[in-house]
């Protein structure tokens, strides 16, 4: 871009301030807060990369986001549903804010759209920006190998780029005119950027020799509402049988920290829990076992070598149609990736707080068995996720 500009009246070797910090729009709309995650090292990416840039990022972000100066339009919170039922009664909500962007950004257009994640919102406004010449960019591609295949055809419709969290998915796109780029997962990054047990736990002023296990019932309203009593009262069974052991519970921001806290006293929770503000990683390297909801969290889990068991539940009328749609048996990225159940998966009528608690507790002494398991799954993701993005959003701008 600066070669460019330097053949039209800049002189070799004349820098001014205006052809150094050119300005641009960037549209980011992350749909959940581990989209939140990604957008925020999506952007320090794009100035890492383009230092010349003067980059103003604006859509929907959350915190981390807009630790990074992002202009959120409205709160992430109201993109942040979960299944296939229970967001209907949402849909108003979400075509409105959906139809305010598209006529935003076709009225003042960006020079690039990236939608993060939340592929039911964002591949539609993806394809209605495209339709008025606006270049998009999805990142994280739409779970097609594990459920609705057909949505690659979506994508195809949505995207002019794809950037890939893991290295098989681009061969899924071979047939398509979508290009796809495999860019690492930022978690192998962060696992390089984290200490280890005995850093995390000083951070959480726990003892070395403490037995812990973390509980991480998903960041999303409906998902704690259906898992946290059943997270809760195994935990609570775990240390009937230790009183020692300690647990924590890290809320993904404000309003979950609020939600828990509620959720907590409801179930008369006294001194067996140890809720944080935040810290979620650390929570979880500090822990002997990790009691998760499915999604980013297992993949994060896996990564910094924790052992794991994931329980899940959504609406019965949800299970009903996702069950009838899903290519895999599994719902938990480690499994889907090793093609085998090495994580305990406890779902839908299979959760059970006694079932949980036995699981972790066997975990205590057959972590590593799992771990092992995962190791190569480990290695196939390492590659440098913010260069990886910054190289190829760059011919993009």
């Amino acid at each position: 871009m600066v070669d460019d500009q330097r053949g039209f009246g800049v002189k070799d070797g004349q820098e001014t301030e205006e052809l150094r910090r050119t300005s641009v729009r960037v549209a980011v709309v992350a749909g959940e807060p581990s989209g939140d995650v990604l957008g925020a090292r999506v952007m320090r990416a794009l100035r890492s990369a383009l230092p010349h840039l003067d980059f103003v990022f604006e859509g929907v972000g959350g915190q981390a986001m807009l630790a990074e100066g992002f202009d959120s339009l409205f709160p992430l919170e109201r993109l942040s549903v979960m299944g296939l039922v229970e967001p209907l009664g949402r849909l108003p909500e979400l075509f409105r804010r959906r139809r305010g962007l598209v006529e935003r950004w076709r009225a003042n257009p960006p020079a690039l759209f990236i939608g993060i994640d939340a592929p039911d919102f964002n591949l539609g406004l993806a394809r209605k920006l495209k339709h008025h010449r606006i270049t998009t960019v999805h990142l994280v591609s739409p779970t097609v190998w594990a459920w609705r295949p057909g949505r690659i055809r979506v994508v195809e419709r949505s995207c002019d780029h794809l950037l890939c969290l893991f290295p098989f998915e681009p061969k899924l796109y071979e047939r398509t005119s979508v290009k796809a780029t495999f860019v690492g997962h930022p978690m192998v990054a962060v696992r390089k950027e984290v200490g280890d047990r005995a850093s995390a736990r000083g951070s959480l002023s726990l003892d070395a020799s403490d037995t812990i296990f973390a509980l991480l019932p998903g960041s999303r309203e409906a998902e704690i509402r259906q898992l946290l009593p059943d997270f809760v009262h195994a935990a609570q069974l775990l240390r009937s049988r230790d009183p020692s052991r300690r647990v924590l519970l890290p809320a993904a921001n404000t309003e979950r920290h609020s939600q828990l806290r509620r959720m907590l006293d409801e179930l008369d929770v006294k001194g067996d829990i140890t809720l944080l503000d935040g810290h979620s990683r650390e929570a979880m390297l500090a822990a002997n076992v990790v009691i998760l909801a499915s999604g980013t969290a297992s993949l994060e889990a896996m990564l910094l070598e924790r052992p794991m068991v994931l329980g899940y539940r959504v609406a019965a009328l949800s299970w009903t149609i996702l069950s009838r749609l899903a290519v895999t048996k599994y719902v938990g990225l480690p499994n889907i990736l090793v093609g085998r159940a090495i994580v305990p998966e406890l779902l839908q009528d299979e959760l059970s707080y006694t079932q949980l608690a036995l699981e972790a507790e066997r975990l205590l002494f057959e972590g590593d068995a799992q771990l092992q398991a995962l190791a190569q799954v480990r290695s196939s993701l390492e590659l440098d996720f913010d260069e990886a993005v910054g190289k190829t959003l760059m011919p993009l701008l």
